[in-house]
Parts: structure tokens; sequence; C-alpha cells
């Protein structure tokens, strides 16, 4: 039996090492399948049941992850980000107005839509955009990225570690955007700041750029029909429907046509996120049968605490299996704990280029088009901003 606990600790630990690099040395595998794998072990080793595995998925967070992916996926083929950063864009003519436009825009649209979403949308528009004013993009690529991050603290549709909180807590829509929308915009403004601390060339008020037309296809007939019903889910949210329900209503409509193929949009989910989610749900449960995390329990017991752990776990193995490990170990938390946590854990995606997927979305589109955002560069930025928006989180929840 010793020998049989110690292989389903080492299974659940490298399970965690894989998630938090994205990869396992020497295999072609991604989180969705080292999630995957980790919680086939479990259950191959004992730990827990096909019955016990299947009741630990949380059909709620997919259904709203996948229902917002659907939106999002009608609204991105109409033309909708490309008209909205084209339309941003054209409010300003200098360098510091374009990295706060780009910064409060696109943290708005996140806010709305999931942050990985919207940088994966954004960067190529982005990269255009300064190559077209001859400007240095890394900047600019960098306030994307704090800003898909920052922005969607604001919601519980923000981005995936919300969803999960949204559907533990049980905290309204509205609620939990009232308690967190003031803090995602001094955030917001908080990235400006450091940004032009930061790169001298972004400092200038004057107006000194010239902004020509960016060519994009806009679908009429389909981008009507999204911000119908993406005005609807709006709506839906504030009166109080739950999110699964009204999301995946949402998905249902615009599924309803006659132009465009199906196959279109579903394309585009991330069915690996899914996947990913599905697996960590399971590798949780596990992790609570063993008893893994009982002698971390008794050092978040204060809100000062929790804010540490988060940060760190959400650094460690990334901001949504932290969240999964974490929900499980605090007893009978009140909404400003939960509020705290869906803050940390977002925030500290910040920290690191590696912190967030938004962040390496980022990375990864720039360096297929040339540029380079290297880890410590975003260091620079990300541990600054992280620091400063944290002791700020702490103060306004406590």
């Amino acid at each position: 039996m010793p020998i049989l606990r110690s292989i389903q600790y080492a299974v659940i630990a490298l399970t965690y090492i894989g998630l938090g690099l994205g990869y396992l040395p020497g295999l072609r595998m991604n989180r969705a399948t080292i999630a995957l794998v980790g919680a086939a072990a479990l259950m191959a080793l004992g730990v827990i049941d096909l019955q016990s595995a299947w009741a630990a998925i949380d059909y709620k967070t997919l259904v709203f992850l996948f229902s917002m992916m659907v939106v999002s996926a009608n609204l991105a083929a109409a033309g909708f980000f490309q008209l909205a950063l084209n339309y941003l864009v054209h409010w300003t003519r200098s360098p510091l107005g374009l990295i706060a436009i780009l910064t409060f825009g696109s943290g708005f649209l996140s806010a709305l839509f999931l942050n990985d979403t919207i940088a994966l949308i954004l960067t190529p528009l982005v990269i255009s955009l300064t190559e077209a004013l001859s400007l240095n993009p890394i900047p600019y690529l960098l306030a994307l990225a704090g800003a898909t991050n920052l922005g969607s603290v604001a919601t519980i549709s923000g981005n995936p570690q919300n969803i999960l909180i949204g559907s533990f807590s049980g905290i309204r829509y509205l609620d939990f955007a009232k308690a967190l929308t003031p803090l995602a915009l001094i955030s917001l403004l908080i990235q400006v700041g450091v940004l032009w601390w930061l790169y001298p060339e972004v400092r200038s008020t004057k107006a000194t750029l010239v902004l020509t037309p960016q060519r994009y296809r806009v679908f009429k007939p389909l981008l009507v029909k999204s911000l119908l019903i993406t005005a609807g889910l709006l709506v839906a949210f504030l009166i109080g429907i739950p999110p699964a329900e009204a999301t995946l209503i949402a998905a249902g409509l615009l599924f309803i046509t006659r132009r465009v193929r199906p196959e279109r949009f579903l394309q585009k989910v991330d069915w690996d996120l899914l996947v990913m989610f599905s697996g960590l749900f399971i590798l949780t449960e596990g992790v609570e049968k063993l008893g893994t995390l009982n002698g971390v329990s008794p050092l978040i017991h204060t809100p000062l605490s929790i804010l540490g752990v988060t940060v760190l776990l959400s650094n460690l193995v990334s901001n949504v299996p932290a969240i999964l490990l974490l929900h499980q170990l605090l007893p009978q938390p009140d909404d400003r704990t939960w509020l705290l946590l869906a803050a940390a854990s977002t925030l500290a995606g910040n920290l690191t280029l590696l912190g967030s997927v938004a962040n390496l979305i980022v990375a990864e589109a720039a360096l297929k088009r040339g540029h380079h955002l290297t880890f410590w560069e975003h260091l620079r930025f990300g541990l600054p901003l992280t620091a400063i928006t944290l002791v700020l989180t702490y103060f306004w929840l406590y």
C-alpha cells in the first residue's frame, strides 16, 4: 500500500508539473492531454471510479465556456472585433493615446467575452497596426496581453477561472461586476502608467501618427444578428438568469442560420480547453480523495494568506488548476473570499509570460509575425504591474 500511495502522489505531482509547464519533456502532450491522462491514471490506480469522475465534472462551467466560445466565434466571423479595433484607434493620433485606447478597449472586450479569445483575435490586428505606423510593437503587445487579463477581472464571463468561481459561489453576475469592475478600471489605468514609465517612446501625446484605414470584411447580416443576441445575453446576465442557461440559449439562437455552415463556428471552439477542464475536475476530485492538500488548509485562514497562496499556485500550475485546488480548501468561504480568489488568480497571470494562456497566445502569435516577446521583457512589465494591482486588490476588498 505505501508503494501504491507513492505512485498515486507521483502521478498527481507529474500531472501538475506538466500543467504548469504546458508540456512534458520528450512527449507530444499539451495541457488538455496532460489533464486527461492524469485523470485516467488516477482511475487506473483506484483513486476514483468512473461514476465519481463523471460526478466531479461541473457541467455548468463546460456549458458556459462552450457557449461563450460560440458567441465569440460568431462575432469574429462577422468582423466585429476588427471593426471595434479600427473604431477605437481612430480616436487618437498619439503613441500614448494609442496605448490607452488599446488598453481600455481590449480590457472592455475581455470583460464581455473570454480574454483568451480577445488575445487570439486582436494580436495579429495589433501587429498589423503597429507595422503600418512604424512603431515598436512590444509595448503595444504588452498592453494587449496585460489588458486582456486586467479587464477580465470585472465579470464572471471574462475568463475561465471567473466562470469556475461563479459556478462554485453562486454570486450573481451583476453583483460580481459591481464588486470588481472598479478594480479592473483602476488596474487598466495603472497599466498605462507602467508602460509610460518603461517605454519612453510611448510617452508622446502629440498627434504624430497617421492612421491609414485598415482593410477588413464585415458580414452585416451576421453582425446585426450576433450583436442583437449578445445584447440580449448581457441583459439576461443583468436580470439574474443563470449564466450557463443564458449563454446556451444564445448559442442555440446563433446556430439557426441559412447562410453560414455550422462547421465554421464549431471549428473555432477551443475543444482543448473543454477537455482540459474535464480532466482537471476529475484530477481535483482525486486530489481531494487522497487528502493531498490537507496540510495546506491551515495556511490559508486569513485574506492575506489566501492572496499569497493563490498567487503562488497560479504561477506554478496556472490559474484554473489553482482555483480548482483552492476551492476545496476554503471552509464556508464568503463572497469576499470568492472575489479575492477571482481577482488574485487573474492578476497573478500578469506576473510572468507563463502566468496566463492569454500571455502565451500573444507571444506565440507575435513570434509567427517575426516579433519576439521574451520572458524577461514581459517580467520587466509584469512584476511591477502585478505587485501594484495585488496590493490594490487586498485593500479594495478588505
